[in-house]
């Protein structure tokens, strides 16, 4: 299995448990890790065999910045089976990991 990666999309969400997260919002940075096979699509050189990884970017995108969450760990299973849902990765797995420049705390927000 092939390991496809997607890193630093950044997008501007409303996600965490705090006021201040949820009312400023703030940038989250999303990497992703797909595991596919891109023999059949090397061999023949044809998109249409593999995962469209801009379409998975721009679909990413719109879930960090859709309906807000409290947990990042709930916002990273949203990506993941955003990824997943793809012909080519539906059946491998799919990693993602998403973060803040900074980690909020009670004082801050």
């Amino acid at each position: 299995m092939d390991r496809v990666a997607l890193s630093g999309l950044k997008a501007r969400g409303h996600h965490g448990v705090f006021p201040k997260e949820r009312e400023e919002g703030q940038t989250f940075i999303v990497d992703i890790v797909l595991g596919l096979d891109t023999r059949p699509a090397a061999a023949d050189d044809d998109l249409t065999k593999t995962v469209h990884y801009g379409i998975v970017a721009e679909e990413v995108v719109a879930v960090v910045q859709g309906e807000p969450v409290n947990l990042i760990e709930t916002l990273a299973e949203r990506i993941a089976q955003t990824c997943l849902k793809h012909e080519g990765s539906r059946r491998s797995r799919s990693a993602s990991t998403s973060r803040t420049p900074r980690s909020p705390s009670p004082s801050t927000t």
